[in-house]
Protein backbone atom coordinates (compact mmCIF):
# COMPACT_ATOMS: atom_id res chain seq x y z
CA UNK A 1 0.00 0.00 0.00
CA UNK A 2 2.77 2.56 0.76
CA UNK A 3 4.27 1.98 -2.69
CA UNK A 4 0.90 2.70 -4.31
CA UNK A 5 0.63 5.93 -2.32
CA UNK A 6 4.11 7.06 -3.37
CA UNK A 7 3.42 6.31 -7.03
CA UNK A 8 0.10 8.14 -6.91
CA UNK A 9 1.75 11.13 -5.24
CA UNK A 10 4.38 11.28 -7.99
CA UNK A 11 1.70 11.17 -10.69
CA UNK A 12 -0.23 13.98 -9.00
CA UNK A 13 2.96 16.03 -8.66
CA UNK A 14 3.83 15.58 -12.34
CA UNK A 15 0.38 16.65 -13.48
CA UNK A 16 -0.48 19.33 -10.89
CA UNK A 17 2.89 20.47 -9.53
CA UNK A 18 4.01 21.08 -6.01
CA UNK A 19 0.59 22.37 -4.91
CA UNK A 20 -1.00 19.08 -5.98
CA UNK A 21 1.63 17.06 -4.14
CA UNK A 22 1.14 19.14 -1.00
CA UNK A 23 -2.61 18.75 -1.16
CA UNK A 24 -2.28 15.00 -1.64
CA UNK A 25 0.10 14.83 1.31
CA UNK A 26 -2.38 16.77 3.47
CA UNK A 27 -5.21 14.48 2.40
CA UNK A 28 -3.33 11.25 3.14
CA UNK A 29 -1.85 12.63 6.36
CA UNK A 30 -5.26 13.79 7.54
CA UNK A 31 -6.76 10.38 6.84
CA UNK A 32 -3.88 8.54 8.50
CA UNK A 33 -3.90 10.67 11.65
CA UNK A 34 -7.71 11.06 11.70
CA UNK A 35 -7.55 14.82 11.38
CA UNK A 36 -10.66 15.83 9.46
CA UNK A 37 -9.58 19.46 9.02
CA UNK A 38 -6.32 18.53 7.34
CA UNK A 39 -7.98 15.88 5.17
CA UNK A 40 -10.75 18.29 4.20
CA UNK A 41 -8.34 21.03 3.16
CA UNK A 42 -6.32 18.57 1.10
CA UNK A 43 -9.46 17.24 -0.58
CA UNK A 44 -10.74 20.71 -1.42
CA UNK A 45 -7.43 21.83 -2.91
CA UNK A 46 -7.19 18.65 -5.00
CA UNK A 47 -10.77 19.11 -6.19
CA UNK A 48 -10.02 22.69 -7.22
CA UNK A 49 -6.92 21.55 -9.10
CA UNK A 50 -8.86 18.79 -10.87
CA UNK A 51 -11.58 21.24 -11.98
CA UNK A 52 -9.24 23.80 -13.56
CA UNK A 53 -10.22 24.51 -17.16
CA UNK A 54 -7.67 23.89 -19.87
CA UNK A 55 -5.65 21.28 -18.00
CA UNK A 56 -6.60 18.43 -20.36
Amino acid sequence: MPVFTLVLEQVVQLKYGVLGAGAFLMLTGGIRFRNSTCAGIGAVVLALLFMQPGMG
